[in-house]
């Protein structure tokens, strides 16, 4: 069974039209590296990918919580469909390891980085889409992403979560502090903890240190859940 083969199996859906599926998983830098011919990567699937998303996931809230207002489903939305919520929709479908990377990126951790695997994501979904029809991408989006609602809408929240939380006991301290920082500028890691009086409450990795303050919080509120 080749990669590809692999990788249909895994998301239960066979294309036909394998190319498509070769394109999704390029990333511009293993196209850039081969020379391969231009618009061979996964960037304009991405662009397709990300609308069909938009559209299933408007729908899906709509006719899902009908108590929402057009705000609150917006800023819902937003939750699920983000570059840090669609990088944990990853690892299920094990997309790091099928995407086609420039020996750079590779050797600097392009397959785990947030930036790529969301991308890489959308792009299947543009591939799936082109190929089997709105129903199947649709199928696939429910499947993998519109699931575990309430855990991505805290991901999205827990800054302002955990700091309402704090704020709630008096007295209590809370800071994030920068533990490491290292790629090339224009492909940065950080990793945050998040400390409430003292004690390490979680932590979280980014290529901003917003998003990984983001992380960082959300773990610390999974163990205050678990605590209470």
């Amino acid at each position: 069974m080749d990669r590809q083969e692999e990788f249909q199996k895994l998301i239960g859906y066979e294309f036909q039209d394998p190319k498509i599926l070769r394109q999704a998983l390029t990333h511009s830098s293993y196209a850039n590296e081969k020379h391969i011919k231009k618009q061979s990567d996964n960037e304009r699937l991405e662009f397709l990918g990300d609308a069909v998303l938009e559209l299933v996931t408007s729908e899906f809230l709509y006719l899902n919580y009908p108590e929402l207002n057009e705000g609150d489903l917006t800023k819902l939305r937003a939750s699920l469909v983000c570059e840090p919520t669609l990088a944990n929709c990853t690892p299920q479908i094990k997309l790091g390891t099928f995407i086609r990377l420039g020996r750079g990126e590779d050797l600097t951790g392009g397959r785990r980085r947030k930036s790529i695997l969301s991308d890489a994501l959308e792009a299947v979904i543009g591939a799936i889409y082109l190929d089997g029809g709105f129903t199947n991408a649709k199928e696939f989006i429910l499947k993998f992403i519109l699931t575990d609602i309430e855990h991505k809408k805290l991901f999205y929240d827990s800054k302002t979560i955990l700091q309402e939380w704090v704020q709630a006991k008096s007295g209590t301290d809370m800071k994030y502090r920068l533990l490491e920082e290292n790629g090339p500028d224009h492909a940065k890691n950080f990793t945050v903890e998040v400390v409430i009086d003292g004690e390490v409450m979680g932590e979280g990795n980014g290529h901003t240190k917003k998003s990984a303050e983001q992380e960082a919080a959300y773990h610390a509120l999974l163990k205050i859940q678990d605590a209470t």
